[in-house]
């Protein structure tokens, strides 16, 4: 419901037309698809009683749920480069982040993880996989279907992983250098006003971010660290549910902008019910 009210304000309100709300309504596009690659078939299993998911049906929660994770670290990256020309560089801004580079990053972004998806989706379901065909997870879980697989190139998708995380550990710091950047700046102006404005557009930014992989890590590092468990259900249920779901909370109350447009939202939308009660 929250991604909904995002992706609907920062569609209707003009004011919210600039990169980062641009930035914003994609990842809460990909957040609604994190969410339904696993949540619905997992209200299934339960209401049926049938733990169960088809060959296919795993295939494609494998690839959505890297793709939508990749895609939003992409676009948490791109949005850190975006607060950095904001407050950095204010003058250069509407040169340095144009709609031609705001497309491009975006195109990246779903090229780049949809590349990443495919690839890792397509050397896990090439191994062979002994005994029952069971996993201690609620979803198709990459790091749960490797330790029932008994190929002897399973070496492959761990390479592959690393590399993954060694890209990943790229787009960190990418964003930790941008906001050394940025507090620095922000350091330097001289009225209280300012210095609360820039903190009121970067920090709901840098929550999300320490909520996106502080929630992944841990959910695909805790499995390599141990045996399986039940706390790996509770840490794959945060990272699959907990930031797309606190996410336009996150942005909702710390941002004014965001405010003010869901406010026009629902004021335009009773004045028009009140037109529609006159006319009749």
């Amino acid at each position: 419901m929250g991604n909904v009210l995002v992706i609907t304000v920062t569609s209707l309100d003009p004011s919210l037309h600039s990169p980062m709300y641009f930035f914003l309504k994609i990842m809460s596009i990909f957040d609604l698809s994190l969410i339904s690659a696993v949540v619905p078939k997992m209200i299934t299993n339960s209401i049926t009683h049938q733990n169960s998911i088809s060959f296919l049906g795993c295939v494609a929660q494998v690839f959505l749920v890297l793709f939508s994770a990749d895609t939003g670290l992409c676009l948490l990256t791109a949005m850190s480069v975006d607060r950095y020309a904001a407050i950095c560089h204010p003058l250069h801004y509407e040169v340095i982040m144009n709609r031609s580079t705001c497309m491009h990053m975006a195109t990246f972004s779903w090229f780049n993880s949809a590349l990443i998806a495919a690839i890792h989706t397509a050397t896990t379901f090439s191994l062979s996989y002994c005994g029952q065909h069971e996993i201690h997870q609620f979803f198709c879980d990459i790091p749960q279907l490797l330790a029932i697989s008994c190929s002897k190139h399973i070496i492959v998708e761990i390479v592959l992983i690393l590399i993954n995380v060694v890209l990943d550990s790229c787009y960190f710091i990418c964003i930790a250098i941008s906001y050394i950047y940025i507090f620095s700046t922000v350091r330097k102006i001289p009225s209280t006003e300012g210095r609360v404005k820039a903190y009121s557009t970067c920090l709901p930014h840098l929550a999300v971010i320490v909520l996106f992989l502080s929630t992944g890590f841990i959910a695909y590092l805790k499995p390599t660290l141990g045996p399986s468990s039940s706390t790996d259900l509770i840490l794959s249920a945060c990272y699959i549910v907990l930031p797309p779901t606190l996410n336009p909370v996150i942005y909702s109350l710390r941002n004014r902008a965001m405010k003010g447009g869901l406010e026009k939202l629902i004021k335009r939308k009773l004045f028009s019910k009140e037109n529609i009660l006159q006319f009749h």
